[in-house]
């Protein structure tokens, strides 16, 4: 059976029908991981008895004619900041290289609830730290595209995965685009859902007031079916959203016609390539065909949003990371003279350069004398960044811009210039400061075949909204091309 071009839908018909069992199915992407993903490098740990074990259970129940889960078979990979219990969680970082969680990431927990089967551990940015996937302990993510670049970041692995067939569907975290990015660059559906719509109950924080848990998936459809599943209240995560989760599906079906689409001028500016603008105008042209009313917005204070999310990232990473010391778990330097020097060397060999970077950076943001300049400052502009979106959202029902301003850049071309790599995430930072909903479809490729994603943000909890636009869009491109 050809694995690489499964969907959610025609694998769960396909092992309901009996046509393929899951337990074959299993063996067939295991034997494409082997052959294929060693120049690519998506994959860090595979989790083989706990995908046998899965597929026995669905296999049990397709034999017994019993009514299947929504994800009944379906094999997909988790990013590895997201915990699962048994199987090693290493965050892309040597200091946890060998760290096995004793418990699962509520995430993973529902999706093996809804007969998913965990195939393993995707590869990724040390601690979601970065828009390449060349800050991994383990090595970088190549694009499938083109494997001479990069497949964005910080869930570079789970998107490159989808990308190449060596999993139907995968998990991963956005704090500042790390889902949207690299979906854009890679030609899959990345999806990020409301802060708080998704638990965050087993996922290693980055920072935890942006981050997020979504899907990448092959299709607007596979994203909409795996949110379902994914969403809704938790009570091991106090910043869970006790919100009704709809039939995401049900939404798809809806015409775009009527709706109000806003175009913010500010992701139309300076350092966005000629041929990202291109596609992504001919995009919105063709919802606007469609019936939806296209609508010209402005989001003022987009310019702040980088140092504004770079204070505030770093921030709460400097504390977040803060525990991992070498006293309770993941790396210990050997053989230390004094407890100051094993915290000293244990971090210093434990953590990379980006992730240093990052600690510094935020250390300093809330050191005594600096704290009121810029954490303080950082909080208040961030209200204003909200406020933006809450103005725009009283006049429209989504924003459509491009996701990147640049399609997959050469591996190692801005790796010594971090400015240039924070740049990457301009368009997608504002949603996650925010805290809205946002998703980025293929819409079309450059000339030399790199894959270009259009970017839509909806209001708070309006997942909905932003999965019918995004169908549209899917639709006009695959008629379009």
């Amino acid at each position: 059976m050809d694995v690489g071009n499964l969907t959610i839908a025609s694998t769960r018909t396909a092992i309901a029908e009996r046509k393929v069992s899951a337990q074959s199915l299993v063996e067939d992407f295991y034997k494409k991981i082997r052959a294929e993903d060693g120049e690519i490098h998506a994959w860090l740990t595979l989790s083989e008895d706990r995908a046998l074990a899965q597929a026995l259970r669905i296999d049990d129940l397709a034999g017994q004619g019993a009514a299947l889960p929504p994800l009944a078979g379906v094999p997909v990979g988790i990013k590895d900041v997201m915990v699962t219990r048994g199987v090693r969680t290493t965050a892309g970082s040597k200091i946890l290289e060998h760290f096995i969680p004793p418990y699962d990431c509520t995430a993973v927990t529902r999706l093996e609830g809804a007969g998913a089967i965990v195939l393993g551990k995707m590869n990724c940015d040390e601690f979601a730290m970065g828009s390449s996937n060349e800050n991994s302990a383990y090595g970088p993510v190549r694009n499938p595209h083109d494997k001479s670049r990069v497949p964005g970041g910080s869930s570079g692995g789970s998107a490159a995965a989808v990308a190449a067939g060596t999993a139907v569907a995968t998990l991963g975290s956005d704090t500042g685009g790390s889902i949207r990015q690299p979906a854009s660059f890679c030609g899959v559906v990345g999806l990020m859902p409301t802060y708080g719509r998704v638990s965050r109950y087993g996922l290693i924080a980055f920072a935890s007031s942006l981050d997020h848990i979504g899907p990448l998936a092959r299709t607007v459809r596979d994203a909409a079916i795996l949110l379902r599943v994914i969403a809704g209240h938790d009570p091991m995560d106090s910043t869970s959203a006790g919100v009704a989760v709809p039939d995401y599906e049900q939404e798809l079906a809806k015409p775009v016609r009527g709706l109000r689409l806003g175009v913010p001028k500010e992701y139309f500016g300076e350092g966005l390539e000629a041929e990202v603008r291109a596609a992504v105008e001919a995009a919105i042209h063709r919802l606007g065909a469609e019936g939806a009313e296209i609508v010209p917005i402005s989001l003022p204070h987009t310019p702040y949003a980088i140092p504004t999310y770079y204070v505030v990232a770093t921030a709460e990473a400097s504390s977040n990371l803060a525990r991992y010391d070498g006293v309770r778990y993941g790396y210990r330097v050997p053989q230390p003279r004094t407890l100051a020097e094993m915290y000293r060397r244990t971090r210093d060999q434990g953590f990379g350069a980006e992730v240093k970077r990052r600690i510094m950076l935020g250390t300093y943001a809330l050191s005594a004398g600096y704290y009121d300049a810029y954490y303080l400052k950082a909080q208040k502009v961030r209200t204003l960044i909200a406020r933006d979106f809450m103005q725009a959202f009283e006049k429209v029902d989504a924003i459509v811009t491009p996701t990147a301003p640049t399609a997959a850049f050469k591996l190692g071309e801005k790796a010594g210039d971090p400015l240039a790599m924070y740049l990457a995430d301009i368009y997608t930072v504002t949603a996650d400061l925010a805290g809205v909903p946002g998703i980025s479809v293929p819409c079309g490729k450059t000339q030399t075949g790199l894959p270009i994603g259009l970017q839509i943000l909806g209001r708070h909890f309006e997942e909905g909204t932003v999965l019918r636009v995004a169908q549209a869009v899917e639709n006009s491109t695959s008629a379009a091309h």
